[in-house]
């Protein structure tokens, strides 16, 4: 059967750069080993497959798989194929909303769209918030594995620690985009984890971060842009930043050490100093499409 397929560039504006994202549309008929071989084939860190809605008030509903298993949310997916799905609405205006069913629940889009049709720009909130799971491992076990020296981890102060959207990810300050930069790709102590490392941007303002992000064990190296990494560093500010009340602008560049800069928008809102609200957002652009005989 022929079945269309999208990719994507996301987390940016330019064409060969951020994450790339493959989008299978008319994924009915799929069992999950099929999805999961075609995952295998795209090669990229996530792939999307579209499918009708469960409930006709909602756009699409999605399942998402790495090269080694299958997700229950991710970021990057989410925001381009809310773009992507926008662009072939032909009803589409300036701005659209919708939801979008995903393992972790119902994910409420909007979406800006280009006028030529060649991409646009895409928020979502999160349907739950980031879950702290417990500090990450000490800094001499974390050293090694990154090829770092422990006085190379921890920054003002943050200390690793463990948070979850769906995906769970152990969190990793590191002192000086230096560090960063030297870190070699590795595994999370914690097999189901993500590896998720940080440090101050110094050419930001506010609240500006580097980061990289490692899961070899879910066939991902090393991933461009991470949107559920990002919706879980929301617990990490929360944990170790004074954050008042109100609502933060955090800005996320993962990326550069692969040459493919990305740029993430996460969003908190915070009432009565508890966490309230978490949005992701950021851009996305068309980069070829093809079919699939599957």
């Amino acid at each position: 059967m022929a079945r269309r397929f999208v990719t994507l560039d996301v987390f940016t504006e330019q064409r060969l750069a951020g994450n790339p994202l493959a989008v299978v549309l008319d994924a009915e008929g799929l069992d999950t080993a099929a999805m999961q071989a075609i995952a295998q084939e795209f090669n990229l860190s996530e792939t999307v497959f579209v499918m009708p809605p469960t409930e006709a008030r909602h756009r699409a509903s999605l399942r998402i798989f790495t090269p080694g298993r299958e997700l229950p949310f991710a970021g990057h997916p989410t925001v381009g194929t809310a773009v992507l799905l926008a662009l072939q609405d032909p009803s589409r205006g300036d701005a659209r909303a919708f939801g979008l069913e995903e393992r972790i629940g119902i994910v409420p889009c909007v979406v800006e769209t280009l006028a030529d049709g060649s991409g646009g720009r895409a928020r979502f909130r999160l349907p739950i918030l980031p879950e702290y799971l417990g500090p990450g491992p000490e800094p001499a076990l974390l050293a090694p594995l990154l090829g770092l020296k422990p006085a190379d981890i921890g920054t003002g102060r943050h200390a690793p620690s463990r948070h979850g959207v769906g995906p769970s990810f152990t969190c990793v300050p590191v002192g000086s985009v230096t560090a960063l930069d030297a870190a070699r790709p590795a595994q999370a102590p914690d097999p189901n984890d993500g590896l998720y490392l940080y440090t101050p941007d110094p050419e930001g303002t506010g609240q500006s971060w580097r980061v990289r992000m490692f899961a070899p064990n879910f066939g991902v190296t090393e991933d461009p842009a991470t949107g559920s990494a990002a919706s879980a560093f929301a617990g990490v500010l929360m944990q170790f930043e004074a954050l008042g009340d109100g609502t933060h602008d955090v800005a996320i560049r993962q990326g550069e050490a692969m040459g493919r800069p990305s740029e993430i928008a996460l969003q908190l809102t915070i009432e009565a100093g508890a966490l309230r609200s978490v949005e992701i957002g950021g851009a996305a652009v068309i980069v070829a499409d093809g079919t699939l005989h599957v």
